[in-house]
């Protein structure tokens, strides 16, 4: 099937970022963007004098990430993509963790620390744990009794279950996959419902009308993908203008220092043509960049953790052992900042351009506070100290143009 690429690049100059997604925004007396007044935006008196006294506001900077610092806590906040929602640079996942590797106990400790730190963006799946890690947060929010309209909640859905119709992108399985997610949430809506992998067996058209449709029955409130390619990420856009439906906000991708290429390389470009930003994590290589390992896999690390064996593998490899070593290398930069090594890594990759958040995978309140640390770090990280780090990885992007 063709698909129609209009509004693409050549549109988008012409158009803000805000009006892109949101549509004009509404007069001071409603409307689609119309003056004071009555039905199809038309003033009273129709003239030209009420049009004049409505002064647009001048669109942001091209690329611009408008960054802000909460008030007591030194969260910095960012744009979700060029949308409207402001989430924390720093985010709290649930992978591995909740309903897992640490007690019930353990993770409110570790969630109650990240909201009263400023941490606002709280990240699960409906494959995370059977289910478990969804009930665990959904439980520690509800007898917290924070003001919902304070914390933006995620998800994602493919793998649901072992029936056929319990995986994947179907209609079927993205409208019951969400109801069962916000129902061990104990959740009205998700803020937003990625689409955990592509689906060949899905027809784009499919996917993004049945997101539309959550959006718009008030299961979420936007939509996003992760670990799709560009090519596919842009193919979504394109079926979302093509059919006056809702296009994706974000991507969710892996990022760190032995995995650059597409958050460096690729995601930037659909940043500035479409809007779409990105959420990453294991900003650690799942506990590599931690310098803890030394050639071995402490008890208290994921790869310990039943159903991770292919972690415990991947830092036994020759190719896991280089990349410890080169960890070791970056040692004296760490040292030059007054940090550690996780700190430097987080740091780093919360620098690259389009990055709305990076999530942290914690199993203490500790180790939180410690990532936490890390945005003091970020301010440190200059284009020199940038250069140093990219020549001791030797492994930085490179445009194919």
């Amino acid at each position: 099937m063709q698909v129609s690429i209009a509004c693409t690049e050549q549109n988008l100059r012409s158009r803000s970022s805000e009006d892109r997604l949101c549509g004009p925004r509404p007069g001071p007396g409603g409307g689609n963007g119309g003056p004071v007044g009555g039905g199809h935006g038309n003033p009273p008196g129709g003239g030209p004098k009420s049009r004049a006294a409505l002064v647009p506001r001048p669109p942001a900077p091209a690329g611009a990430l408008r960054e802000s610092t909460g008030r007591g806590t030194g969260m910095k906040y960012r744009n979700l993509g060029k949308s409207g929602l402001r989430v924390s640079c720093l985010g709290l996942g649930t992978w591995v963790t909740f309903g897992s590797q640490i007690s019930d106990e353990t993770a409110e400790d570790v969630l109650t620390a990240a909201y009263e730190h400023g941490v606002n963006l709280f990240d699960t799946a409906e494959v995370y744990a059977a289910g478990k890690a969804e009930r665990t947060l959904g439980n520690i929010l509800k007898s917290k009794g924070w003001r919902r309209s304070s914390y933006v909640i995620t998800t994602k859905i493919f793998w649901g279950g072992q029936a056929e119709t319990e995986r994947g992108l179907s209609r079927k399985h993205i409208i019951e996959g969400l109801q069962g997610s916000l129902d061990r949430l104990q959740l009205e809506y998700v803020d937003i419902v990625f689409a955990n992998r592509s689906d060949p067996n899905s027809p784009m058209e499919e996917i993004v009308r049945a997101m539309t449709y959550v959006i718009n029955q008030g299961l979420a409130l936007y939509w996003g993908t992760s670990r799709w390619s560009a090519a596919e990420i842009m193919e979504a856009y394109s079926m979302a203008r093509q059919f006056n439906l809702i296009p994706p906000v974000c991507e969710q991708a892996d990022n760190h220092f032995f995995q650059r290429e597409k958050v460096e390389m690729q995601l930037p470009e659909l940043y500035h043509k479409i809007g779409v930003g990105s959420v990453t994590w294991s900003p650690l290589a799942c506990g590599l960049i931690t310098s803890k390992y030394d050639g071995r896999v402490p008890d208290t690390c994921k790869a310990t953790v039943k159903g991770y064996q292919w972690l415990k593998e991947k830092v036994q490899s020759e190719d896991g052992k280089k990349q410890q070593a080169r960890v070791m290398d970056l040692l004296p930069i760490a040292h030059q900042l007054d940090c550690t090594v996780a700190q430097l890594a987080i740091a780093w990759c919360l620098r690259s351009e389009g990055v709305s958040s990076v999530l942290l995978g914690v199993s203490s309140a500790e180790q939180l506070m410690e990532h936490l640390g890390s945005l003091q770090v970020l301010s440190q990280l200059t284009p020199q100290t940038v250069m140093e780090i990219d020549a001791l990885l030797g492994n930085k992007s490179h445009s194919k143009k």
